[in-house]
């Protein structure tokens, strides 16, 4: 199978129909043999009935339908599972994002050889001062953080590799940092695609403000993850040692102060409780560090890695 086009939504029953139809009509258009999932996130309109009628009239169109709103982090992570196209792209069903990109994001991962491919919406219709702006600004800061160079990290409209889409687990609101879970995974050739932007049609906006907080939290999560999953005492370890050694000396000089002078009194000074809360924290890093390396030697998951290739001529 060429494609896979997976389609997390929420009470979205007025545009599926115009989208299952504007995707075939792409795909005959192009010869691409290609299955639909639509994800329906716990929806609380006829979304699910429509998707079963659609479903009926063209075998090509599957879905997964959530007990509840799980978000679309899960939504994805399941289509992913469930799909088997040798491209995977994903899209939002509220028909912002066009059908007619899905032909040349296919090709960049067939031919130009990308395992990602992420689209730009350079040009947008939402309302400048409460998404574009915020919006910029995360993009700006992920891309100083992770080192992944794209405009618009949040598209809803990417292409994947099959065996990236394999890889990579989607949880949270992590939807957003894809790109960024996938470097760290070791698939470096992430590529960027201007992208039509239109207008929504039908309904309103699933997402609020909280999801910039929630975003910021998620990509420090990822940062973290991906550095330290596998070694968290290097990380509390090292800082917990910093802190510790600068109490310590602190501490020291004091008290060798006190030695020469008898009439100084060490516990009336404020750095000597900063001295005493440095190696505190110290000693609580350092300890975080002990238990995060118990776990991590206990996880089922400690020696799992990722294999590109493997190269034995004797067999």
């Amino acid at each position: 199978m060429d494609i896979s086009v997976i389609v997390p939504l929420k009470n979205e029953e007025e545009s599926l129909p115009e989208l299952a139809a504007w995707i075939d009509r792409v795909m005959k258009e192009n010869n691409f043999s290609y299955e639909v999932w639509m994800i329906d996130d716990g929806s609380t309109d006829t979304s699910w009935s429509v998707i079963q009628q659609l479903a009926e009239a063209n075998p090509n169109i599957k879905g997964i339908k959530f007990q509840r709103n799980y978000g679309k982090s899960a939504a994805l992570n399941e289509g992913f599972k469930a799909a088997q196209g040798q491209v995977m792209i994903t899209m939002d069903a509220d028909l912002q994002d066009s059908p007619d990109e899905i032909p040349e994001l296919y090709r960049m991962i067939k031919e130009d050889g990308y395992d990602i491919v992420s689209g730009w919406k350079k040009k947008r219709y939402d309302n400048a001062l409460a998404k574009n702006l915020p919006s910029k600004l995360y993009n700006w800061t992920t891309t100083r953080m992770s080192g992944v160079k794209l405009h618009d990290m949040n598209c809803g409209l990417k292409s994947y590799r099959k065996k990236v889409a394999k890889s990579i687990e989607v949880y949270g609101e992590m939807h957003r940092y894809i790109p960024v879970i996938a470097k760290w995974s070791g698939f470096r050739n992430i590529g960027e695609k201007v992208v039509e932007h239109r207008a929504r049609k039908y309904g309103t906006s699933k997402f609020g403000l909280e999801r910039f907080i929630n975003g910021f939290l998620d990509l420090a999560s990822i940062m973290f993850i991906g550095k330290f999953g596998k070694r968290p005492m290097h990380l509390f370890g090292a800082l917990g040692t910093v802190c510790f050694l600068i109490g310590f000396i602190i501490t020291a000089d004091l008290a060798i102060e006190r030695i020469w002078n008898s009439v100084y009194k060490m516990t009336e000074r404020p750095l000597f409780y900063f001295a005493m809360l440095a190696m505190i924290i110290g000693s609580q890093l350092f300890l975080t560090g002990f238990i995060g390396e118990l776990l991590t030697r206990n996880s089922p998951e400690r020696n799992d890695y990722l294999v590109e290739t493997v190269l034995d001529r004797t067999k």
